[in-house]
């Protein structure tokens, strides 16, 4: 078993050529991932120099880990951010996610990007007639207030959508899709530097300061300067910006890709090819491969680091759970990333001290880090596109928190209990 994101196999992580870190440059950007390497493809096409540094390699962290689903939900809910912040804003927010999901779709069909993106919807899975009933519910609203189409399945007809017993009925959203994130990541950089900017690998920011109108950057590599300056390190921040890491919440997830299955097996399990999640606070999303021979599993069985044959044990318990018929199956690859989450489970742009940042998606990266990775350049050019619902929110911090998620092990017990209770 490879410990490898099984994304790996067919984009292969490969240094890039090695180049002299100058040491001034117009932009630098923090963090070579959907976030930074999003922004920097929208400076270089307006004009700007940019230099983007990385702790490892472009896209090594969650940006070619992740399930590659791609979709526009929040996880508040409509009726949720209405009661938080009032009607208005809970549709401002969601129409924008909505428009996050086209413009990733125009930047794939733009820029010709070949990473299987197919748009084959979403399936949520809900374990209890009171689960279903919410999620109809919140569907039914989406609907009206800003056009979302869905469909809810029950009884016999789920068969038609997932070959499992699990589930009492499910929502569909037709509309999403999933795609390769490592194909998506690594055409992203590629673009990058064809237009001009650099992507300086194993290249770490220690600590920087602000001294008039430019910013002194103290990296692994020695010292850079630079006007303006973006954050985009997400789930993957550390203490050289102390400011963010303490409003971003690392939370380990963890993916299982099986064996290859017979077609006649996967035709049996995903009639329709959908992307699916569940309806657990503790979660699990899973979809088949884009070659539609092997389940790509993930969920959270720990929030804590444990080893791969760990998780994939633990995961592979679920995955049959769901797919008795997957008993004697084999896992091929387990690995794990950090998404990064918020206090108030919403992603986040701003700035702070003239630094930009754009953050917290909250397992929504695919299409929220290069929705935002756009807006916050732009909004470094001082362009009206970089207006986002978003950046108006305040970005909370818990006065007990500095980075470390010491406080993980106990959200974990109590979403494991209200689990329990809603499947009752």
């Amino acid at each position: 078993m490879k410990s490898a994101p099984y994304w790996w196999e067919d984009a292969p992580l490969a240094a890039l050529p090695a180049i002299e870190l100058p040491t001034r440059a117009d932009t630098v950007i923090i963090g070579a991932g959907y976030t930074g390497l999003s922004a920097a493809l929208t400076l270089l096409r307006a004009g700007r120099s940019v230099i983007v540094i990385e702790a490892a390699l472009a896209a090594e962290g969650a940006s070619s880990r992740n399930g590659g689903m791609c979709g526009d939900l929040l996880k508040p809910s409509f009726t949720q951010l209405s009661a938080r912040y009032g009607k208005q804003s809970a549709v401002a927010l969601y129409s924008e996610v909505r428009d996050a999901l086209v413009f990733l779709q125009e930047v794939i069909a733009d820029n010709k990007i070949e990473c299987d993106f197919a748009r084959v919807g979403r399936l949520t899975g809900a374990l209890s007639q009171q689960q279903l009933k919410g999620l109809e519910s919140e569907a039914e609203i989406l609907r009206k207030e800003i056009g979302t189409e869905y469909q809810i399945v029950s009884g016999p007809a789920i068969h038609d959508e997932i070959g499992s017993d699990l589930y009492v009925g499910a929502r569909i959203l037709p509309h999403h899709g999933g795609l390769h994130p490592a194909k998506y990541a690594a055409a992203l950089a590629r673009l990058v530097r064809e237009c001009g900017g650099q992507i300086h690998e194993h290249t770490r920011l220690l600590r920087y300061e602000r001294t008039g109108q430019e910013f002194v950057l103290t990296t692994s590599r020695g010292k850079l300067r630079a006007r303006d300056l973006i954050v985009a390190t997400n789930g993957y921040t550390t203490s050289a910006t102390s400011w963010l890491r303490r409003r971003i919440v690392p939370v380990t997830s963890y993916m299982i890709a099986t064996e290859e299955i017979p077609a006649a097996t996967m035709r049996q399990l995903f009639p329709t090819g959908r992307m699916v999640t569940d309806t657990n606070r503790l979660l699990c999303y899973y979809r088949p491969s884009p070659d539609n021979k092997r389940i790509l599993f993930g969920g959270r069985p720990a929030y804590t680091e444990i080893k791969p044959e760990q998780s994939a044990e633990r995961l592979m318990q679920y995955l049959r759970r769901i797919f008795p018929v997957l008993y004697g199956t084999s896992v091929t690859h387990s690995w794990f990333g950090y998404i990064g989450y918020t206090f108030d489970h919403l992603p986040h742009l701003g700035k702070l001290d003239g630094a930009h940042y754009a953050a917290g998606y909250c397992g929504s990266g695919v299409v929220m880090a290069t929705w935002l990775g756009r807006k916050v350049a732009y909004r470094l050019l001082g362009n009206p596109e970089g207006q986002s619902a978003f950046a108006g929110i305040r970005h909370p911090t818990h006065i007990l928190y500095y980075g470390r998620p010491w406080f993980l092990p106990l959200v974990q017990a109590w979403y494991q209990l209200q689990d329990t209770s809603a499947r009752r």
